[in-house]
């Protein structure tokens, strides 16, 4: 009998995995008495150009923040009941996070390349290159550095339990920890291959805009040092947006076309990546990453198994 089958995704938790489908998201957490799971309702309110490709890869990037952290808060509330966090908290944590990832993997390869000696008005292509160079690899040395952390060496277990379980459903084996134990915790359409992607495209994304600038405002070079560059510096920021959405849809299409040698390339550098980002996981991690899919599948009324 044919599965009817739905898109999923997820990411990996304090101690557990979120498994998200059409409508519904889960997260599992392991506890002492066995495996616990919440369910939540994804709201679908779109309208008009925000269903467009590009505009729908922006809210959904948006829409998976939001799911994510809110099942980081849930996963640390099962986990440990004293480290609930306040609504005042939480606002604090988000901010200081955006800031954190501005300053690190947006301002600081920027003003590197400065001081490298490039112009990014006289030679866009070559500036954002050498930006964008910096900005992967000082994500993949974030990445590498936390990856020694115990605490972050047992997420990447439960990514990799989220990966393997999800391979098994979308390849129609039954969901039992054997099977999916078999898979690769490694899968194209995954968050740490999506920030890749971004960090490419918006290699030719901020070498296009200083052009543009440039060709329809001669007098541009003429400004003063610092107003030139809070102008393109403040366009870069504007543009993420754009650049996730364009991410977005690359990131699916190649998902679909892994036959195609061209999108076969574009995985590869993400897929490279999450072999830190992901590590082989215990019989009884993947047990909780199955839960959270089977509650998922049994809300959302699929059928689970041939």
């Amino acid at each position: 009998m044919k599965q009817d089958r739905i898109n999923i995704g997820g990411q990996a938790v304090i101690e557990g995995v979120m498994i998200r489908g059409r409508e519904h998201y889960v997260v599992a957490v392991r506890k002492n008495k066995g495996i616990s799971s919440k369910h939540w309702k994804i709201s679908k309110k779109r309208h008009g150009f925000l269903k467009l490709p590009v505009a729908r890869g922006a809210v959904n990037l948006a829409e998976m923040l939001v799911i994510g952290l809110k099942s980081i808060m849930w996963s640390a509330e099962q986990t440990n009941s004293e480290e609930k966090m306040t609504r005042r908290e939480l606002v604090f944590t988000i901010v200081i996070s955006i800031m954190a990832v501005t300053v690190f993997f947006i301002a600081l390869p920027y003003f590197l390349t400065h001081l490298a000696g490039l112009a990014e008005e006289k030679r866009p292509l070559l500036f954002n290159f050498v930006d964008g160079l910096i900005r992967i690899i000082v994500f993949a040395a974030y990445i590498i550095g936390i990856s020694f952390l115990s605490d972050v060496k047992l997420l990447f277990e439960y990514h990799g339990a989220e990966h393997k379980t999800i391979h098994c459903y979308e390849k129609g084996r039954k969901l039992s920890v054997e099977n999916a134990a078999k898979f690769t915790t490694l899968h194209p359409r995954c968050g740490t291959s999506f920030l890749l992607t971004v960090f490419i495209v918006s290699i030719l994304a901020f070498s296009i805009f200083p052009s543009i600038i440039i060709h329809y405002y001669p007098q541009f070079p003429e400004l003063g040092f610092w107003i030139r560059k809070i102008i393109l510096f403040s366009i870069r920021i504007a543009l993420i947006p754009v650049i996730a959405g364009i991410s977005y849809e690359i990131l699916k299409l190649s998902d679909k076309k892994q036959d195609n040698l061209l999108f076969k390339a574009v995985s590869t550098p993400g897929l490279l990546l999450q072999k830190i980002t992901t590590k082989e996981p215990s019989y009884r991690q993947i047990e909780v990453a199955i839960a959270a899919l089977k509650k998922l599948l049994e809300i959302e009324s699929i059928q689970k198994e041939k």
